[in-house]
């Protein structure tokens, strides 16, 4: 049992804490870039730094709930992962800093979503990780 909690306490939150972090802070930037307080190369560049560590990230999270049995949360993770994969295979991953202005609607959109998403997914894993905690306690009791 402690191991299932070490697994959502020290894994799980972290990356799900860093993944909205990331989400977050890529919205913010495209915010910031709509409203002309950062040039397109910044803004681009900055976003661009985040994504592959994302990538890399996200596809270890859902190998991880695949390995430890976690069904649940490999189900929930296992869309967003294909989808960067494809993302990736079409090199369509990075934004262009040229069609940044073109793309920016359907960019913060799709970054808006993958904030509700990671949001979604935290909320199930402090969820999980107050469940884990209060039953290793009150095995402990006994």
């Amino acid at each position: 049992m402690g191991l299932d909690l070490i697994f959502w306490l020290v894994i799980c939150f972290p990356l799900n804490v860093a993944f909205l972090a990331s989400a977050f802070y890529q919205v913010l930037i495209l915010s910031d870039l709509e409203s002309d307080f950062v040039n397109p190369y910044d803004a681009s560049s900055r976003i661009n730094y985040f994504i592959l560590p994302e990538f890399i990230g996200q596809g270890l999270f859902c190998a991880l709930c695949l390995f430890t049995g976690h069904w649940i949360m490999f189900l929930l993770t296992v869309p967003v992962t294909c989808y960067h994969v494809m993302l990736y295979m079409k090199r369509q991953h990075l934004i262009d800093v040229t069609e940044v202005f073109r793309v920016l609607n359907a960019e913060k959109k799709f970054r808006i979503a993958k904030l509700a998403y990671y949001l979604t997914i935290i909320i199930i894993t402090v969820f999980r990780l107050v469940l884990m905690g209060v039953y290793y306690l009150d095995s402990e009791d006994e």
